[in-house]
């Protein structure tokens, strides 16, 4: 049928495009949570993008390429939580430090990879259901990643709300002095979630530049960082909603460059802002509403924590 072959390059699109929105939501998310606000999720990606098609580049590897990525991104979240935990500097002013540190950097270490190429990381179909219209091309056609992604999304969810220690997490970020009056090292755990988060921020760049573009250019990921920060609010810190947040994201971005295939005479420029209009717009429509943001944002989101107070 004609939309079938219409919706199946669609929804793997937008599937692709969902993923390393999702995987740097889900770490801002449960850095959140804990009650740290970075907002260096764009730097830090662009560092994990870089990282990793490095490493990539020099190896031969994309799984050493991915690692690295991820250690990109941990480092970049070490320097952020050392600055805000233990020197108590103000977490949105380095958060956009770090965005603006991890852009230059990034441009700067990338320069000799402009021009360079590496191997496809090839995807991995599920005999059987890979061959359903629709969902097979798009959820059981993914690469590794793209498999490993869906794995951290259940997984983050169950510790968050099945297990002591994701309940320990949210309490800190409600109540960072009820937990330490109980003896829990609050400053430890948030230092624990900073670096997951910075972590997961570095897979998603690593995502971008080796296995979905396999290319690297300055700015790569061109402020993709900026709408996984919005995702986390728009899916009121749940890691289920951010999962349906970053696909609706990534339908807007997927109809993007589907209308340009399809020879609709609109702009390109026009057709590129459509996933940032459609940021600005679902954050005016859940900022209309302050009570829900009030209700499922950290109690402590942002606050420094002082142990002796």
């Amino acid at each position: 049928m004609d939309w079938i072959n219409l919706l199946t390059p669609l929804a793997a699109s937008a599937v692709i495009a969902a993923i390393p929105l999702m995987l740097a939501a889900l770490g801002e998310l449960v850095t959140e949570k804990s009650g740290v606000l970075n907002l260096g999720v764009e730097g830090t990606m662009l560092m994990g993008a870089i990282g990793a098609f490095a490493v990539t580049v020099q190896t031969g590897s994309l799984w050493l390429g991915a690692i690295a990525g991820i250690a990109s991104g941990v480092v970049m979240s070490a320097v952020f939580a050392w600055l805000t935990l233990s020197l108590m500097a103000n977490q949105v002013a380095t958060g956009l430090a770090l965005t603006i540190f991890g852009i230059g950097l990034s441009a700067y270490v990338g320069r000799p990879y402009t021009d360079a190429t590496i191997p496809m990381l090839r995807d991995m179909p599920i005999p059987g259901l890979s061959s359903i219209p629709v969902l097979g091309a798009s959820i059981f056609s993914l690469n590794p990643l793209g498999y490993l992604s869906v794995a951290l999304l259940a997984a983050i969810a169950w510790f968050l709300y099945r297990t002591r220690a994701g309940l320990v997490l949210r309490s800190i970020g409600e109540a960072p002095s009820v937990a330490h009056a109980i003896g829990y090292p609050v400053v430890r755990i948030r230092y624990f979630a900073t670096l997951f988060g910075g972590a997961m921020s570095g897979l998603a760049g690593a995502y971008y530049s080796v296995g979905y573009l396999r290319l690297w250019q300055e700015n790569l990921t061109a402020g993709r960082g900026w709408i996984a920060l919005a995702l986390v609010v728009f899916a009121t810190w749940r890691p289920g909603r951010t999962a349906l947040g970053a696909l609706l994201f990534g339908v807007v971005m997927a109809l993007q460059f589907q209308a340009q295939a399809m020879g609709i005479r609109i702009p390109s420029q026009a057709l590129a802002s459509l996933p940032y209009l459609a940021t600005i717009v679902v954050l005016v429509i859940i900022s209309r509403n302050r009570q829900t943001i009030r209700l499922n944002a950290p109690a402590s989101l942002g606050k420094p924590f002082f142990a002796g107070s």
